[in-house]
């Protein structure tokens, strides 16, 4: 799509490229047996290696492993048979080693695509770099004393993988739309769970800015931001002061900076490092990890339908439009209470009655699909009803209201109310015919040319029936009548 910077000296395209620290979903560390459990109390889930005793021995988590497979996998990337754990040196407070354990020159995961949908239905390939494995730091509170901070080593040690973008985004939305598709991704393979308020998901975002025609300029890193949302203005924001600073002559620094989301600006956090600056070295402790071609193509018979093959065979076996599929595909539980909806039963009623009335009863209620107050099966169920001409459209509003109420099955609600509806020719003929006598003079109105006084007709009989007469039947025995 595109996305220019109106400036003085002409238009500026932003360049966008993200590394995203997404936590691996495994019961212990990367390098050690302690619990990954979100919210524990402070240092209680970490063990001797988390806390970098001396002696202690890193062991490397199976598990881990085998999810970022999976993920490089998901994410159409060359999977590396051999690679290796390196020490990046660096000293901060919640980092007990002085470094960091992570892979630099050999990743775990190569080169790999993710393609995002945009507004207007145009789809885009974001090149995947590599992803490789590391461990994560701990956390430092600073508002739990008011000249002290402390220091929790929870997270320290919990296993990350690190998934590092080429630099082809090109507007604040491809950046919204390719965050929302990894984590949509990782959620499905269950390799993270893309909770970005629990910081198990979170971007660095690098931006630079240039005029057509020229190669990249110098480029800042946001670093640490922890929503989709937050991403988008800090790209905006960011590249707005870039291209103030290159318009006034002067140069922009290569360097690490905060997003302040209350003041809508970025701020210098740190000069940017090189690698050379962290004395990246293999890890003596650790060998060169080596997996075997046979593993990773059991891994990879055994990943679940990912979204993009769900979605074209939804539109294949259901029939229903790209963006629905889209809907539907977005969360994995919603795709899979849709299918349970609609197998064996018309898709197109069926994604209607999920997108609509259910998505609308579950934002009005606070629930989500996981806890709805109206299962799949028994949605499912009232769409027979609709289908076997025992209700009809306008009764199975009423009917599925009240499943939402009392979660009571739509045939029990339909039997206690008396809500089936009515296929009797005679019945209707008789409500058609009450209806002329009472509305003669709009009877000789149609007569004479007036067609639209039809849908008064249809209205007033279904009034007459307390909205139970079979529609079709209706319009058929009012245009006998009508026009006899």
């Amino acid at each position: 799509m595109s996305y220019v910077i109106e400036g003085k000296t002409g238009n500026w395209e932003i360049v966008v490229g993200l590394e995203v620290h997404a936590q691996i979903i495994s019961q212990s560390k990367l390098f050690s047996g302690a619990s990954t459990k979100f919210g524990g109390e402070p240092n209680t889930q970490v063990s001797l290696v988390d806390a970098a005793f001396p002696g202690m021995l890193p062991v490397i988590n199976r598990e881990c492993v085998a999810q970022a497979v999976r993920t490089g996998l998901g994410l159409n990337a060359r999977i590396n048979l051999e690679s290796r754990f390196d020490r990046k040196n660096y000293f901060y407070a919640d980092l007990p080693q002085g470094y960091q354990i992570s892979q630099f020159a050999h990743p775990i995961v190569g080169e790999g695509t993710i393609e995002i949908e945009l507004p207007g239905g145009e789809t885009r390939q974001i090149g995947i770099t590599r992803l490789h494995m590391e461990q994560d730091a701990g956390k430092l509170l600073h508002d739990q004393d008011p000249t002290r901070s402390f220091v929790d080593l929870n997270r320290a040690g919990v296993a990350l993988m690190e998934i590092v973008s080429e630099p082809d985004i090109r507007a604040p939305e491809e950046a919204g739309a390719y965050l929302r598709k990894l984590r949509q991704i990782l959620r499905y393979l269950g390799t993270c769970d893309g909770n970005m308020e629990e910081g198990s998901m979170r971007a660095d975002v690098n931006v630079s800015v240039r005029q057509a025609g020229e190669p990249f300029r110098t480029r800042c890193e946001i670093k640490n931001v922890n929503s989709i949302r937050f991403v988008m203005q800090a790209i905006e924001v960011e590249a707005a002061r870039q291209v103030e600073i290159w318009e006034n002559g002067g140069e922009v620094d290569q360097e690490t900076r905060l997003f302040d989301p209350g003041r809508g600006e970025t701020r210098t956090m740190r000069s940017k490092e090189d690698a050379h600056d962290y004395r990246y070295f293999p890890d003596p402790d650790l060998l060169p990890l080596v997996i075997e071609q046979a593993w990773v193509d059991g891994l990879k018979a055994a990943l679940p339908e990912l979204p993009d093959a769900k979605r074209a065979r939804f539109q294949k076996d259901y029939g229903i439009p790209f963006y629905d599929a889209g809907v539907l595909v977005a969360e994995q539980s919603v795709a899979d209470f849709f299918e349970t909806v609609a197998k064996g039963r018309d898709g197109k009623l069926a994604v209607t009655w999920v997108t609509g009335d259910l998505f609308a009863a579950l934002n009005r209620t606070g629930r989500t699909i996981e806890n709805s107050p109206v299962s799949a099966e028994a949605l499912g169920k009232m769409l027979d009803l609709i289908s076997d001409g025992t209700i009809n459209g306008k009764i199975a509003k009423d009917v599925f209201e009240d499943m939402v109420e009392t979660g009571e099955s739509p045939d029990a609600i339909v039997e206690k109310k008396g809500l089936k509806q009515v296929t009797d020719t005679g019945v209707i003929d008789a409500a058609v015919d009450a209806i002329m006598a009472k509305h003669a003079d709009k009877v000789e109105e149609f007569r004479s040319g007036k067609d639209k006084l039809f849908g008064f007709f249809v209205g007033q009989v279904m009034k007459e029936t307390k909205g139970k007469a079979n529609p079709a039947l209706v319009n058929e025995a009012l245009k006998a009548k009508l026009n006899g």
